[in-house]
């Protein structure tokens, strides 16, 4: 999130230039690059055509004349969402991109007579891996963001995003709503959590930009999020105005960080989060419609030349007080290049008509944001190839080479951060020729993996903690959830060794007290949960270091940042 206090000056008007509009991706050198054929194209455009680029819908249904189509044409749309309500199989989702584009590609009237040259659609999803994943079950399933920071290896997320493109490409999404640049050092963040790859800024930077490097290697555009940083507030910004309490110097060293990084590394685009950040405008906007935080920093501070996207605009954290209406001028006015998914696609859009026409959004912000949005369409090869082959679809979709990276980066990941001995001096762990009972939210999930993973080492899982040698409590989010810390409680009551499984975030390793052993997966994915159990009956040693710190309920000595023990 942008804008600042202490000296930094008012942002500078708009110019309006293409030279000026050029996304990171667009600044072909030489030659009739993105920048120019998008001012080009954008100089045939009628107002209502321009209006209609800066808009991205959800659509209703898995096909295009299920609704998609028709909202697409009505409203010149530059770009829509997929949600898991689209997605049915490989054929269904490109057969649907294809329908979408289409609509778009329709040659409408020219804003000074003749024809305009059709501008497909940038079409888009949430696939960041783990628990935001909207085309799970046809693309491959990779852990949590926080997975790939516990193994410290860029290349491993690089290669990942290089996979998850091209599966995206192949179905017709040619934009991915990632990597998540957040810093999480809230460990109550009820949003971020294991979505981000951890709480050092460091760390976050040199991954956010190899998640870029990879997306770009597939011919993907990238979007990083949640500008200016969403990983502090203990706030849900889909239901309220998430707060931020850093101070201007904070901010710069922690959060700005891995953004200023998603900048070198050529960004598509950025979204900006409903998100207040006094130290950056004490006017209480949201940064989604901050022209201090947007243009003034996100612009002119960090110099980024690519699209500013808003987060989602029927989030509660910046509709509070205002109207659809309200919120979709604002955003454009201070500085914003598309918004996504305003709660009424036509509201919106006469809203915005109606400013451009009274002047309230100039031309030439118009003409910037526009030119903005079909450089990246022509540098990323939308324009040139906006049609996908349904037939052949389904051959990229979760191949061999992505399971068996998944898989790899899931082994790398896991962490271990205790284990004690037990009666007769044994560490804990591994469980090799144990009798385990299996328990908590995520045991039935684990349940098959360590099954066979203790066959293989002797072992066998018990029926009952009786029954049982060791006990196994497959933890999800036990920090926000007191019956998972009073389930613990009774098992440590048994007297038998209990091993902390945290499935989500590893916050929980603090809150179960008297635990024999603790390890982290930071997803509940079958291949980290696979990993988990080969690590647990030890046919595979633990690998990963805690990608954020943490604490112990009640105070004491925690887990430190980079913990990672091993057998």
């Amino acid at each position: 999130m942008a804008g600042c206090t202490g000296g930094h000056s008012p942002p500078a008007a708009d110019s309006g230039t293409a030279a000026a509009s050029s996304g990171p991706a667009a600044g072909a050198s030489g030659g009739r690059g993105p920048a120019a054929t998008a001012s080009a194209i954008t100089a045939t455009l009628s107002v209502p055509q321009k209006v209609g680029q800066l808009l991205v819908a959800a659509v209703p249904g898995a096909a295009a004349s299920d609704g998609g189509a028709d909202l697409v044409r009505r409203y010149h749309l530059g770009g829509v969402i997929y949600f898991g309500a689209n997605v049915r199989s490989p054929a269904q989702l490109a057969a649907l991109s294809n329908g979408l584009q289409r609509a778009a590609l329709g040659q409408l009237p020219a804003a000074g007579g003749g024809r305009s040259r059709p501008v497909p659609l940038l079409i888009g999803t949430d696939q960041e891996g783990g628990i935001v994943s909207r085309l799970s079950g046809i693309t491959t399933m990779f852990p949590n963001q926080m997975a790939a920071g516990a193994t410290r290896d860029p290349d491993l997320i690089r290669r990942q995003e290089l996979l998850t493109g091209r599966q995206l490409r192949a179905v017709g999404v040619n934009l991915d709503y990632a990597p998540v640049a957040d810093v999480n050092t809230d460990p109550a963040n009820p949003v971020i959590g294991v979505r981000s790859f951890g709480a050092r800024p460091g760390l976050v930077a040199r991954m956010t930009a190899a998640a870029v490097a990879g997306f770009h290697a597939a011919g993907e555009a990238a979007v990083a999020k949640h500008f200016p940083g969403h990983g502090d507030t203990s706030t849900d910004s889909h239901t309220g105005l998430a707060v931020v309490h850093r101070s201007w110097r904070q901010w710069w060293r922690i959060d700005a960080r891995p953004f200023r990084a998603a900048v070198r590394a050529g960004a598509d685009e950025i979204m900006v989060g409903h998100i207040a950040v006094p130290a950056l405008d004490r006017s209480g906007l949201p940064a989604s419609l901050s022209r201090r935080i947007i243009t003034g920093l996100l612009r002119d501070r960090l110099g980024y030349r690519g699209v500013i996207v808003t987060d989602s605009l029927v989030m509660g954290g910046v509709l509070a007080g205002r109207t659809g209406a309200q919120v979709a001028v604002t955003a454009i006015r201070a500085g914003a290049d598309e918004l996504l998914m305003p709660g009424s696609i036509p509201v919106a859009y006469r809203a915005l008509l109606a400013a451009v026409r009274s002047g309230r959004i100039s031309m030439a912000r118009l003409n910037t944001a526009v030119t903005r949005i079909i450089a990246l369409k022509a540098a990323r090869g939308i324009l040139a190839h906006p049609l996908v082959n349904p037939t052949s679809a389904a051959r990229q979709e979760n191949t061999p080479a992505g399971r068996a990276t998944a898989a790899g980066q899931a082994a790398r990941s896991i962490t271990m951060v205790a284990n004690r001995r037990a009666a007769g001096g044994r560490p804990v762990l591994p469980l090799r020729g144990r009798r385990v009972y299996l328990a908590g939210p995520e045991a039935r999930a684990l349940a098959g993996p360590l099954r066979a993973a203790l066959a293989r080492a002797g072992g066998r899982l018990a029926g009952s903690p009786a029954a049982a040698q060791d006990i196994v409590l497959a933890t999800r989010n036990a920090a926000t959830d007191p019956k998972q810390r009073r389930l613990a409680a009774r098992l440590a009551a048994t007297g038998r060794p209990v091993i902390v499984v945290a499935t989500g975030v590893p916050y929980d390793l603090g809150m179960i007290r008297r635990a024999g052993a603790g390890l982290a997966t930071y997803s509940a994915a079958g291949v980290s949960l696979a990993a988990a159990a080969d690590v647990l009956a030890g046919l595979a040693g633990p690998r990963g270091r805690l990608p954020v710190p943490v604490r112990r309920a009640g105070g004491g000595a925690g887990y430190p940042f980079g913990t990672g023990r091993h057998y």
